[in-house]
């Protein structure tokens, strides 16, 4: 067992891809408050993975790129070995301020959070972000607060901070792209832990490039791991209601059927197919709603009682 002076207070951990020309500044800068900084090189194929070990830090390698949410899953789960107070996540490309890490670690080392989200959105936050990005991030906010049930305002800031048992928890999300920030909160949510927001600073102006995939190719990851948590957390609304218009539509045209029936003494066949593809559908969607929904409610009795 580690004594209290052997234990790593604060463990920052850094996501890294083909970051070179930002990773020494961004892992410096860390140094100042973590007490330990460990970097994922996911699938580089330039010098950030060995610019990092000449820092002194420990680096994860990954052959090919994972995927960010690969990254956080392989970085949080190394800092847990690690029996940290508090795990910090930042991005390697200079967007995010390593000495802000203070202020976001702040409400857990003080017992009054369990995650700490910075946000680009509330009180004295400071970002240049484009405006395609300020309109795409409003947008994808909006629709998460209908998934997680939370009052988060910036659902996809890197920069956060974990208590031991919040990261236990977000380590274990199936995301592998960037849909993992979404998915981390629903599942703090999901587990009844306490969520804040303190104010950061975010730059975008200056850097080479603060995405590494098209925006078109981002938003669709996010959009996908949304409607994954909404057949995942809110099934009968997902699937029920619609599987209750199919229902009703093929009960519609199963009474045209027979009224036409009634009048010819002969069965339509393209309207007698409609009803009974339609009552499939139907019947199909509103069963596997009910499924999810019982193994949902299942998975948050049995998350509750741990």
């Amino acid at each position: 067992m580690k004594s209290v002076s052997e234990r790593p207070l604060i463990v920052a951990c850094i996501p890294a891809f083909n970051e070179e020309k930002t990773i020494a500044k961004v892992v410096l800068l860390a140094q100042r408050y973590a007490d330990k900084v460990v970097v994922c090189d996911d699938g580089s194929n330039d010098m950030t993975a060995e610019i990092a070990e000449r820092l002194g830090v420990q680096v994860i390698r990954h052959e090919t790129n994972m995927g960010k949410g690969m990254a956080l899953k392989s970085l949080l789960k190394e800092a847990l070995k690690l029996d940290p107070m508090v795990v910090v996540t930042l991005d390697a490309d200079g967007q995010h301020d390593p000495l802000e890490i203070k202020s976001i670690m702040a409400p857990i080392a003080d017992g009054e959070a369990d995650v700490v989200v910075g946000s680009r959105f509330v009180g004295k936050s400071n970002s240049d972000a484009p405006l395609y990005r300020r309109a795409g991030l409003r947008i994808i906010n909006w629709l998460s607060k209908s998934v997680g049930n939370s009052n988060v305002m910036d659902t996809q800031s890197g920069f956060r901070a974990y208590s031991p048992k919040a990261a236990s928890i977000v380590a274990m999300c199936e995301s592998n792209g960037y849909g993992v920030e979404l998915e981390q909160l629903a599942k703090v949510v999901e587990n009844g832990l306490k969520i804040v927001e303190v104010p950061i600073s975010v730059r975008y102006k200056g850097l080479e490039k603060t995405s590494k995939k098209h925006p078109l190719f981002h938003g669709g990851q996010l959009i996908s791991t949304l409607l994954r948590l909404i057949v995942e957390e809110r099934p009968l609304l997902f699937l029920g209601i619609p599987g209750f218009v199919s229902l009703l539509i093929g009960a519609l045209f199963g009474v045209w059927m027979l009224q036409i029936y009634a009048v010819e003494h002969q069965i339509p066949t393209n309207i007698a197919l409609a009803s009974i593809a339609f009552t499939l559908i139907g019947m199909f969607a509103v069963f596997t709603g009910i499924m999810l929904y019982a193994i949902t409610r299942l998975t948050q009795k049995i998350n509750r009682k741990r």
